[in-house]
């Protein structure tokens, strides 16, 4: 009974690998000093492969199936050995077997901005991230470039090669897309697309095939941000300074307003009074007429001036010095000075 225990242990006759977790992409089978028996049973499940490997050469490569190994079915292990055609005793090889399964849900991303051209912004600082999937494809260069004879290969092994060659070639990707930024931050598909073709061959060399690829988002600094918004507000206006400064003055007068109301003191009564009105309505006049026909805009007192004698005025008359009315027509003096 012992000899027949030491007989069986000693020879192989079925080689499968039955997955149990996710995220494996080679694993080896275990051979320790077992031998295959002549005839044994490979067993290659759906999305999988089964590579042979002798001496650290790979031989056989089998797809999905029932495999019966012989001679006839590892003709290059047999060449290898230098077996006769009727070789039927036991032998030994390197088994692995690789996953073609996709590899979903696999993360990428920019943890610092990086630099584009662009050809409507020249140097373009962006962020970017999002998530791609890929498979073995080629087992064959993919053990011998990557996985190698360890007995286990996984995703997170190949995890930062991957990310590195996705930081490597985004701006590639733009440059020879020769789309603006603003299309593909609008079309986060096409920036996608454009990645996906610049990526495959770089996969590809080493034995794996991208599948899919997705940009979630797509981004710049916030204070490039600031400055495209500006852009897109003088394109909204038809690249009309005149008018865009105009709105960019009615959109600052109120938080300007608020701001002094806030702070309390004689700054937030002069506000209060409608100076912070009158003072908008004459900068907007001001600013019009400096960029209309190209004359020299009306030069008159600083806005600064004027809100510093506001406060010494209405200090006056807070103490009694100046009436209501007094302090009225100097803040109406002042004001037309301004004009």
């Amino acid at each position: 009974m012992a000899l027949m225990d030491f007989i069986r242990k000693q020879f192989i006759d079925i080689i499968q690998w039955t997955e149990d977790s996710d995220g494996t992409l080679a694993w080896r089978f275990p051979m320790a000093d077992l031998e295959i028996q002549n005839g044994a049973a490979l067993v290659v499940r759906a999305s999988q492969v089964a590579v042979f490997v002798n001496e650290g050469q790979v031989a056989d490569v089998f797809g999905p199936g029932t495999h019966k190994l012989t001679t006839q079915t590892l003709p290059v292990l047999t060449y290898l050995k230098n077996w006769d055609k009727l070789f039927e005793s036991p032998f030994k090889s390197d088994v692995y077997f690789l996953s073609t399964r996709q590899q979903i849900d696999q993360k990428w991303g920019t943890p610092q901005p990086i630099t584009i051209r662009d050809k409507d912004f020249g140097a373009v600082r962006l962020r970017a991230f999002g998530n791609y999937s890929f498979r073995v494809a080629d087992a064959k260069l993919f053990h011998t470039e990557i996985s190698g004879t360890r007995d286990s290969y996984g995703v997170s092994d190949l995890d930062g090669q991957l990310r590195g060659l996705v930081l490597q070639n985004i701006s590639n990707a733009i440059a020879s897309s020769g789309i603006p930024f603003l299309d593909l931050a609008a079309n986060q598909t096409v920036f996608a697309q454009a990645l996906t073709a610049q990526l495959g061959p770089e996969f590809a060399k080493i034995g794996l095939q991208l599948d899919g690829m997705t940009v979630q988002n797509l981004s710049l600094p916030e204070d490039l941000q600031k400055i495209l918004d500006q852009k897109i507000g003088m394109g909204m206006v038809g690249n009309d300074m005149g008018k865009f400064m105009q709105y960019q003055t009615a959109q600052a007068i109120p938080k300007f307003a608020e701001g002094a109301g806030q702070g309390g003191g004689i700054a937030g009564d002069a506000m209060g009074l409608g100076a912070g009105v009158a003072l908008g309505q004459v900068l907007a006049q001001n600013l019009q007429a400096g960029l209309q026909g190209g004359a020299a805009a009306v030069v008159g007192v600083k806005p600064e001036e004027v809100m510093a004698t506001l406060e010494k005025l209405g200090e006056l008359k807070t103490k009694g010095i100046l009436t209501q009315e007094e302090f009225d027509a100097k803040k109406a003096e002042l004001l037309k000075k301004l004009v």
